[in-house]
């Protein structure tokens, strides 16, 4: 089976670089891409990340006090 991956929306282009370098620092293997037109209009960028780490990406954002948008699951 393919790895799953998702998403992870910021209100702002800070937020996202603020997580990417956090996820980096913690060993996640993340990458900033641009946002998916369907999930949103607005220019900016996302960060992708394995999806089975889910969980524990998101007490890191929050730990961190990293405010988002949105996850989604990548198809």
């Amino acid at each position: 089976m393919p790895e799953q991956y998702g998403v992870i929306l910021f209100p702002s282009v800070h937020f996202a670089l603020r997580a990417e370098k956090r996820a980096k620092d913690e060993g996640f293997k993340i990458k900033l891409i641009p946002v998916p037109r369907h999930l949103s209009s607005d220019c900016g960028v996302c960060l992708r990340f394995p999806w089975e780490q889910k969980e524990i990406f998101l007490c890191l954002l929050e730990r961190e006090g990293i405010r988002m948008e949105g996850i989604y699951l990548l198809e």
